[in-house]
């Protein structure tokens, strides 16, 4: 995948109130920084944070902004003030009119829609499928508040995520980008985290601080090991015989996914 949108396996959060920041969150690594304009600002700063993010936004900077959710009282500022984000994120994404009604606002950007609620999940293959989204990302924190569940279980949010993952393959959208984990200074839960969601099929992380950014780059890179039996996938036989890696039989969809393995790991496939 080419669009960087669709490909990369960080996305950093930056509190839209902090421009001292911006450029440190564009130099850290990270494959998307996103300017936020909700859960991180404050009423009293959402104006501030506004003007921070379109300056920066006009000085050529490229970066994803979270807007406010439809129907609060600073979206529609929000929206008449990104017009040179590189994409919006869309909170407490529901409703695919409402996505659509957006897009037609911002003619040619793409939308990240954040999935946080039970009627997201519950509506998330007409969410994804709108036109302008290329790739949702999961609110776990939100969600597991709305369903009185630990958002760090997980059990819990297991249906929820796993429900994400099909929805964006059925609308033939990337892979989704998984939510934050909120222990900052335990990497042993930020690396369990990252393996439950590859496991699930997550391409993608959001991180709410830097040093989150190198751990989540890694985890969701495919392995050596992984990268190994991609290559053996992928070899030709020679002989015209149906190829078997390590007792399976290659059939085709074998080898798509040892492909996609590959051009994760920026090894594109090229026949021979």
């Amino acid at each position: 995948m080419s669009d960087p949108l669709a490909s990369a396996k960080t996305f950093l959060f930056v509190p839209g109130h902090r421009p001292d920041r911006f450029a440190k969150a564009a130099a850290g690594g990270a494959g998307v920084v996103i300017l936020d304009l909700e859960d991180a600002v404050g009423p009293d700063r959402k104006e501030t944070a506004r003007e921070h993010v379109r300056a920066w936004l006009e000085e050529g900077h490229r970066a994803v902004v979270r807007l406010n959710a439809a129907g609060t009282p600073w979206y529609q500022e929000d929206v008449a003030s990104v017009g040179r984000a590189l994409a919006v994120m869309l909170p407490k994404a529901e409703d695919p009119a409402e996505i659509d009604a957006l897009a037609g606002r911002l003619p040619g950007m793409p939308i990240l829609p954040l999935v946080e609620t039970a009627a997201g999940i519950v509506g998330a293959v007409a969410i994804c499928g709108a036109d302008a989204v290329v790739r949702p990302a999961f609110g776990s924190v939100d969600l597991a508040a709305q369903l009185g569940v630990d958002d760090r279980s997980h059990e819990a949010l297991r249906y929820a995520r796993s429900a994400l993952v099909v929805a964006a393959a059925a609308a033939g959208k990337a892979a989704p980008i998984d939510g934050v984990t909120t222990a900052l200074d335990d990497e042993a839960a930020l690396i369990a985290d990252l393996d439950h969601a590859k496991t699930l099929g997550f391409t993608g992380k959001l991180c709410v601080h830097p040093r989150q950014v190198a751990v989540a780059n890694r985890g969701l890179a495919p392995s050596e090991s992984e990268i190994a039996w991609a290559r053996e996938v992928v070899a030709p036989s020679g002989d015209g015989s149906v190829a078997v890696v390590d007792g399976r039989m290659v059939d085709r969809p074998v080898e798509l996914r040892a492909r996609a393995i590959l051009d994760s790991a920026g090894e594109p496939y090229r026949p021979a």
